[in-house]
C-alpha cells in the first residue's frame, strides 16, 4: 500500500514499544483470509482474480478478487502480505487488506470507474529508503482508515485485462518506533492522523466467469 511509504516516511513519526506478538500477525491474516472467504461466497456473480504487479516489486505476495454486485457496480478486496526480513535489519513486514466499493462509467471490469475504499494493515517497517526517517529506524502498529478512488480497466483479451487506479483519503495510525537493529529500546509511541495518497496499483486481471 502507497500509505505505508508516504506517511511513514513524510510525517516524521515518531513511535516506539518493544516488536508486537505474534498474535498481531494472525489476527491480521485471519481477517485476510475471511475477506477474501467473502468475496468467493458470491459464487452467483462475475468474479475477477487479481494481482497488483507494483506489490510484487516490493517482494510482497498479493492477491485480490473482485466481483461484479450490479450493473455498474463491484466489489474488490485486495490483500498483502510480506512475514520475512531482507537482511540487515531491512524490512517491510505487513498484513494488509483494501476492501473498496466500485462504481463504473459503462459496466464492470471495463473502461472508467470511481472507488470508495476502507484500509486496515499490521505493519512492521524499517531500514529501508529513500527516507531517512524509514532507512534509520523501524516502525511497528497498525493502521485504519478510508478514502477515494479512481481507475481504468483496459481489456487485453476475453478474460484478461489490466487495470490502474491511484487514490486519496485518510488514515489513523497508531506506531511504535525504535532504532534500527537487534534489541534497541524503545524511542517513542504514538498516534498519527495522516491525509494523502493512499492508494496506487497496476493490476493484472484475469475474469474466472
Amino acid at each position: 500500500m502507497l500509505i505505508f511509504v508516504v506517511e511513514i516516511s513524510r510525517a516524521s513519526l515518531r513511535s516506539g514499544v518493544p516488536e508486537k506478538t505474534n498474535a498481531m500477525w494472525w489476527r491480521s491474516i485471519v481477517l485476510l483470509f475471511a475477506a477474501v472467504a467473502f468475496c468467493v461466497s458470491a459464487a452467483a456473480q462475475k468474479v475477477a482474480l487479481k494481482n497488483n504487479l507494483l506489490m510484487d516489486g516490493m517482494a510482497s505476495p498479493n492477491l485480490g478478487l473482485e466481483f461484479r454486485t450490479g450493473a455498474s457496480t463491484s466489489v474488490d478486496i485486495p490483500a498483502s502480505l510480506n512475514l520475512w526480513s531482507f537482511g540487515e535489519g531491512k524490512k517491510f513486514k505487513h498484513v494488509a487488506v483494501q476492501p473498496e466499493f466500485r462504481w463504473w462509467s459503462c459496466q464492470p471490469f471495463a473502461g472508467h470507474f470511481w472507488g470508495l475504499h476502507a484500509h486496515y494493515a499490521s505493519y512492521n517497517v524499517g531500514g529501508i529508503g529513500p527516507f531517512s526517517t524509514i532507512e534509520d529506524n523501524r516502525y511497528d502498529g497498525w493502521l485504519a482508515g478510508a478514502g477515494i478512488s479512481y481507475g481504468y480497466n483496459w481489456i487485453l483479451a476475453p478474460r484478461w485485462s489490466i487495470e490502474a487506479s491511484v487514490g486519496v483519503g485518510y488514515a489513523y495510525f497508531s506506531y511504535d518506533k525504535y532504532p534500527c537493529g537487534r534489541c534497541r529500546p524503545r524511542i517513542h509511541s504514538g498516534t498519527k492522523h495522516y491525509f494523502g495518497p493512499t492508494k496506487i496499483a497496476v493490476t493484472l486481471v484475469f475474469l474466472i466467469k
